[in-house]
């Protein structure tokens, strides 16, 4: 498992930045754009480390954020690639996941690229993506998906969101929709709410069918999928008068949507345990929210 893959892994590394230079240009470019008489938001960005006991070297990313822009509240746009040896409770976690062999050689490589945008107008989504590729000597896989996450919810909006989704995924085959977007509304569910986070949208987890360059495939269309679903929807709702009333309801949905980054998400809980910057991997949190 070990000899052959760092094509791949260069491959998936160097995807991932392209997508992620992409969305930056994009998500700037609302910005200018937009015809508030505040100045245009800008990313900053800043290189980001895998910290480890020892000092050695366990690769980083670059953590982009913009905050207060005309159209963006907070948007952090993160690619990384880190690697080394697991942790006894990263191990554990891995091994419960069906991965094997994870007690005797625990090294691990993993790739990806991680969005949350939170918005000015409570009327536009904030929405989540991230794609991803984790390697380890005795496995591969790919996951992540992206998901809508309206505080005001419009049907046309949620529908066209979805049938971007689909339309990217449906030539992988007629399956991969219904089955990505079941993952999403069980995967993004808040127990102890009794609620999905958002309106749903297509996830994937420890995906690998023995066909690397297939699954790669799936993965960058996941990844191409974002822009034209999700950009429309701000464009039309940026604008959009707003009260104090909508501005409430949407703080109190960002409290909601902390609590479950902060208890159940995956990414969140993978990144904190395996030393990687703290701040890069709580980016997704709001900078304002509000409970009850």
């Amino acid at each position: 498992m070990s000899n052959g893959f760092e094509q791949q892994k260069a491959q998936a590394s160097g995807w991932f930045r392209t997508l992620r230079d992409q969305i930056v240009a994009a998500f700037e470019g609302l910005e200018d754009s937009d015809k508030a008489d505040t100045p245009a938001g800008r990313f900053e960005v800043s290189e980001t480390t895998r910290a480890t006991d020892d000092g050695s070297d366990a690769g980083g990313g670059l953590m982009s954020v913009m905050r207060n822009g005309r159209v963006f509240e907070k948007v952090g746009v993160n690619v990384s690639t880190v690697y080394g040896a697991l942790g006894a409770p990263a191990q554990a976690a891995m091994a419960a996941r069906g991965v094997p062999g994870m007690a005797d050689d625990p090294r691990f490589w993993a790739s990806g690229i991680s969005l949350v945008a939170h918005m000015q107008n409570p009327h536009a989504p904030a929405v989540h993506m991230n794609t991803r590729m984790f390697w380890t000597p005795h496995a591969w896989w790919f996951g992540g998906g992206s998901d809508l996450n309206p505080c005001i919810e419009y049907d046309d909006d949620t529908a066209h969101f979805h049938a971007v989704q689909k339309a990217h995924l449906d030539p992988h085959g007629a399956d991969h929709y219904p089955k990505l977007k079941a993952w999403a509304d069980e995967y993004f569910y808040i127990p102890h709410r009794n609620r999905a986070r958002g309106v749903g949208g297509i996830f994937m987890d420890d995906h690998c069918t023995g066909d690397w360059q297939a699954d790669f495939a799936l993965t960058q269309d996941i990844g191409r999928a974002f822009l034209p679903a999700y950009l429309p929807l701000v464009e039309k709702r940026r604008d959009t008068p707003w009260s104090e009333a909508d501005k409430d309801t949407q703080l109190i949905y960002r409290g909601l949507y902390a609590e479950y980054n902060l208890v159940y998400d995956r990414g969140t809980k993978f990144g904190l345990a395996t030393g990687h910057d703290a701040n890069a991997v709580l980016m997704s949190l709001p900078p304002l929210a509000k409970w009850i």
